[in-house]
C-alpha cells in the first residue's frame, strides 16, 4: 500500500562549533544515514527538507536542502521547518557543547607559551528536545549512539524528549556504509538489524511513517 506524500524533515551529518575561524569542535558523522532517509523518503513520494551539517555529500535530487554549520545554527533551520512538517528524523550528531567564546583571530596557542591550556565550553540548546516538545501528531524519529548501557538510555532519550521512536547504534556507525541497530518505541525494542546497509535501515526506518 503506498503511503501518503508527507512532509518530512531530516537532519544529518555534524555540527562544528568554532574556536576561532580556523578551529572547530567536532565528531566523526559523515551525514550518510541522513542523506540515506531523505532518499528513501523522496523514492517513497514525500517531500524532504534536508538539513545538513558541513558534509561533502551529493543532495539526494528532489530534496530541498539546508546548509547549517553550528548546532544554534541547525536550531534556527528546524525552528523554521518543523512547523509545516508531518515528520522528523533526527540523525544529525549534535555538538552537546560549544566554546563558550568564538575567537576572532586566530588562536596562537604557542606564543603563548604555556604547557597546558583550557578552552571553556558551554552546554548548547537540546534541539530535539526544543522542537519535539510540542510535536502533536507528528512523527519523530530520534537516534541514539551508546558504548554501554544501550537500551536503557536510548529509552530514556526518548521519553524525556517526546519522541516515539529511537534508533539506538553504536560507534563502528560513524562514517561507515553499513550499520548495527535496534529500533525502541515508548514499550521497548521494536526491531533489531545486523550489519545492514544504511540504505536498506533507511527505507525500513520510512515504513514506520503513517
Amino acid at each position: 500500500m503506498k503511503q501518503r506524500c508527507l512532509r518530512v524533515v531530516v537532519t544529518a551529518g555534524p555540527t562544528r562549533e568554532h574556536v576561532d575561524p580556523v578551529r572547530y569542535l567536532s565528531n566523526e558523522s559523515s551525514g550518510r544515514m541522513g542523506f540515506a532517509i531523505a532518499a528513501e523518503a523522496l523514492a517513497a513520494g514525500h517531500e524532504v527538507i534536508l538539513i545538513a551539517g558541513p558534509v561533502s555529500l551529493a543532495t539526494p535530487k528532489g530534496a530541498k536542502r539546508v546548509d547549517v554549520v553550528s548546532a544554534r545554527d541547525m536550531l534556527a533551520a528546524l525552528r523554521q521547518h518543523f512547523p509545516s512538517a508531518d515528520a522528523l528524523f533526527m540523525a544529525a550528531a549534535v555538538a552537546d557543547y560549544r566554546p563558550r567564546t568564538r575567537r576572532r583571530g586566530k588562536w596562537k596557542v604557542k606564543q603563548d607559551g604555556q604547557e597546558h591550556i583550557s578552552l571553556p565550553l558551554v552546554r548548547n540548546p537540546d534541539l530535539l528536545a526544543s522542537v519535539a516538545r510540542r510535536k502533536g501528531p507528528r512523527t519523530v524519529v530520534a537516534f541514539a549512539l551508546e558504548t554501554s548501557e544501550g537500551p536503557r538510555r536510548a529509552l530514556a532519550k526518548l521519553k524525556a524528549k517526546n519522541a516515539d521512536y529511537i534508533v539506538l547504534n553504536g560507534p563502528q556507525a560513524l562514517n561507515g556504509n553499513r550499520t548495527s541497530a535496534r529500533l525502541l518505541d515508548g514499550t521497548g525494542e521494536i526491531g533489531r538489524w545486523d550489519a545492514c546497509s544504511k540504505s536498506v535501515l533507511a527505507r525500513k526506518l520510512v515504513r514506520l511513517l503513517p
